[in-house]
């Protein structure tokens, strides 16, 4: 039986909520719709309900704020057990203790461990291996073209690359780099069934710990090895916490560059004025690197924070047990940080360098050096040996996989010159 006064609340609670496509088929539209909607937006994630966060000076504040937590048992709908494991988007949130899940003083305990691990000095000394890999792959790309000359920018360059990176640095062999790249690329699907996907976290952890077994008994100079043996900043990580920051840092590390190399291509292509002048040198690929951070951020939607008490912002209140959601890509499109234009892809806009892409605070990403020194040697080495390149279909064409987080294409077809 139908009841209309039943139907007229469920209308008004759903108003003005925004769902975040599974399927991620306008995103360009959805990023409108959500910095629209004002400082905070209600969304809805595969049916659960959230706030997020759409506005660069407002999430400043909030990723700084104490009352927001990682921690999954500061969340109501997860206490009433309205969340369950059964909720398609609980692996990006509820992944194991690690520096991403905890906070305060054990949260600076990991992620010290994991810092002493990525310093600037190993980040340098692995500069000629990045070379080396992106000078292999571009002989592999040239090799690769069909018939017709086209061939898969994201498969054969862009994927590969980043995951040789996170390998050589965790000290994986080269063959398991195919594999991990499936796995990854299982989970984050929204095509995936969720069985199957709780089934793929349990595959990884028993890679990760029969690694930290391995590099236990037998340590090299890597980065695993380096979180294991780690003796600064309080107790040694325990082999669940190492699992854990591996887990997440090979995740979070070859999604992003993988993103920022295809979305920074993709954004130069579109605009060969600026691909001009950044050939002729008139300007650094540094500034391409930070103004695709800004515009077309390869994290759409950061996966998630819980208030412990209620924290007002501007005219809204997130309750005592409400999640919140960080939306990259309309934070570095925010016009009050970035101007009027802010839209539009300008490798010379002044504030190109003031963004989020990353993260503020104690959370902000440690992989972050590591994604710019890639995509640093990757752009300009690409064009570099194809300066004819161009796209092999229309833009309108290149469709982005079913990934709710992650800004990432299902192919990119290159014609190379």
């Amino acid at each position: 039986m139908n009841c209309p006064h039943a139907e007229s609340a469920q209308a008004d609670r759903n108003a003005g909520v925004i769902t975040i496509d599974p399927m991620v088929q306008d995103l360009d539209g959805e990023t409108a719709r959500l910095r629209d909607a004002g400082v905070l937006a209600r969304i809805d994630l595969l049916g659960v309900p959230a706030w997020t966060v759409t506005r660069h000076a407002e999430a400043r504040q909030l990723l700084v704020d104490p009352r927001l937590v990682k921690d999954i048992d500061a969340w109501g709908l997860w206490q009433s057990g309205v969340v369950t494991r059964a909720w398609p988007l609980i692996g990006m949130i509820d992944a194991g203790r690690s520096m991403f899940t905890v906070d305060g003083s054990e949260h600076r305990r990991l992620r010290t461990k994991t810092s002493q691990a990525l310093t600037p000095r190993r980040l340098e000394a692995i500069r000629p291996d990045i070379e080396k890999f992106t000078e292999e792959l571009l002989d592999a790309l040239d090799a690769a073209q069909g018939e017709d000359g086209v061939v898969d920018l994201k498969a054969v360059f862009a994927q590969p690359l980043p995951m040789k990176v996170v390998g050589m640095l965790m000290g994986v062999d080269e063959s398991q780099h195919a594999m991990l790249t499936r796995q990854y690329k299982a989970f984050f699907s929204m095509l995936t069934p969720q069985d199957e996907r709780l089934a793929l976290l349990a595959e990884l952890d028993v890679f990760y710990t029969d690694l930290v077994r391995e590099k236990t008994a037998r340590p090299t100079d890597d980065l695993t090895s380096a979180l294991i043996l780690a003796e600064e900043g309080g107790d040694p990580l325990t082999e669940e916490e190492v699992v854990g920051n591996l887990k997440a840092m090979v995740a979070a590390g070859h999604e992003t560059t993988i993103g920022l190399v295809l979305n920074a291509v993709r954004a130069l292509l579109s605009h060969p004025d600026q691909l001009r002048a950044v050939l002729a040198g008139e300007i650094g690929w540094d500034a391409v690197v930070e103004e695709t951070l800004r515009w077309d951020t390869p994290t759409t939607h950061l996966l998630m924070r819980f208030a412990t008490e209620d924290i007002a912002v501007g005219d809204e209140v997130i309750r005592k047990g409400e999640g919140v959601v960080i939306s990259y890509r309309a934070i570095g499109r925010d016009t009050e940080q970035h101007g009027p234009d802010a839209d539009a892809f300008d490798i010379t806009r002044p504030t190109r360098n003031r963004h989020m892409t990353f993260g503020h605070g104690p959370h902000i990403c440690p992989g972050a050096a590591l994604s710019r020194v890639e995509a640093g040697i990757a752009l300009p080495a690409l064009f570099g040996r194809f300066p004819g390149l161009r796209l092999a279909v229309p833009d309108e064409e290149i469709t982005r996989l079913p990934v709710m987080t992650q800004n990432d294409m299902a192919a990119f077809p290159v014609l190379l010159g």
